[in-house]
């Protein structure tokens, strides 16, 4: 994910020292007294990351009292619950790499994985317990949507049921869910009024389907080098993404072009396995239209993420928020 852009440099030094505070705690932990659990646990911690939830918890606090000292824990309990949810997708998805490195399934098998991410999730339960009741409501009912959004995207749309509707729903509770979490914990932490933490709390939901819509055309139009995961991944595990069903909504409507996206559909519907093919499958589908469509969508919804927090006062963290959204869009261009 695109980090956060501070361009002013007073607020940037005085996020910087905390989010190296909440580096520090995150290590700590994920910590284990076995062997291998800690082994397994710190391989993500240590490949790193842009750390983006954690930042995105500190900037939101700064819009009351970012110095208070609940806000590090929320910081590391929604970068702990977002590392708990690589290790299971990554499972799912079969992916040979996560942030440059081995993914670790690769490296110690599923199980063991799965059972890994158990560990991180139970550990951000055990943060996040230290935050009062509301945090640990708000901390449950994220972990719901996490799962249900995987499990919406596993199963797939019922019948009668919009694809792309599904969809954009499906993005909103796998991954918009926690970015909004971590808005909303550092607004809430920092003290801020309902109605500021309500604003940020829609921010992060519409940047984090913006966020996805915008992975969706990275994946076919990047390199492992730039992103750290294999390209195509999702289009191999037959994984239903934004330009593959506006792609099987064009071949359905037919009209000029139609036969060429049928041989396009099939061959995406088909045997991924060598990567030569998968390649070939990626370029073909990176050079079409809809890819441009899934992006025009991304900036969409980036810009509902900068309209919800309109009535915020101007200000370098309001800047910040703002420059955050079209940064989404950018990485997708």
């Amino acid at each position: 994910m695109s980090s956060l852009a501070i361009d002013d440099s007073a607020l940037a030094e005085v996020l910087q020292p905390r989010l190296a505070l909440v580096e520090e705690r995150l290590r700590d932990a994920v910590a284990q007294s076995d062997t291998l659990a800690d082994a397994t646990s710190r391989h993500l911690v240590d490949a790193g990351g842009k750390r983006l939830r954690p930042m995105l918890v500190l900037l939101c606090a700064q819009l009351g009292d970012g110095a208070r000292p609940e806000v590090l824990d929320a910081a590391v309990v929604v970068e702990l619950t977002h590392l708990a949810t690589l290790y299971h997708d990554d499972v799912m998805d079969s992916a040979p790499t996560r942030r440059g490195a081995p993914a670790a399934h690769e490296v110690w098998g599923n199980s063991v994985a799965i059972l890994t991410g158990d560990l991180l999730f139970a550990r951000a339960s055990r943060v996040v317990a230290g935050l009062g009741p509301q945090a640990v409501r708000i901390q449950a009912e994220t972990f719901e949507r996490l799962c249900l959004g995987q499990l919406h995207e596993t199963v797939g749309a019922a019948e009668g049921d919009d694809p792309v509707d599904f969809y954009l729903q499906v993005l909103a509770d796998k991954t918009a869910s926690l970015i909004a979490t971590s808005a909303r914990f550092g607004a809430m932490f920092g003290g801020c009024p309902v109605g500021v933490v309500d604003q940020v709390t829609s921010y992060g939901e519409y940047a984090g389907v913006a966020f996805q819509l915008a992975d969706d055309v990275i994946d076919v139009r990047s390199d492992a080098a730039t992103t750290g995961k294999t390209p195509g991944t999702d289009l191999r595990e037959g994984v239903p993404t934004m330009p593959v069903l506006l792609l099987r909504r064009r071949v359905a409507a037919g009209g000029p072009g139609v036969e060429a996206d049928r041989a396009l559909l099939e061959a995406i519907d088909g045997d991924l396995s060598d990567d030569a093919v998968l390649a070939d499958v990626v370029a073909r589908l990176a050079a079409h239209p809809v890819v441009d469509e899934t992006a025009a969508l991304a900036r969409e919804w980036a810009s509902r993420a900068a309209q919800a927090i309109a009535p915020l006062p101007e200000g370098d963290v309001k800047a910040a928020l703002v420059a955050f959204s079209e940064a989404l869009v950018a990485r997708a261009a």
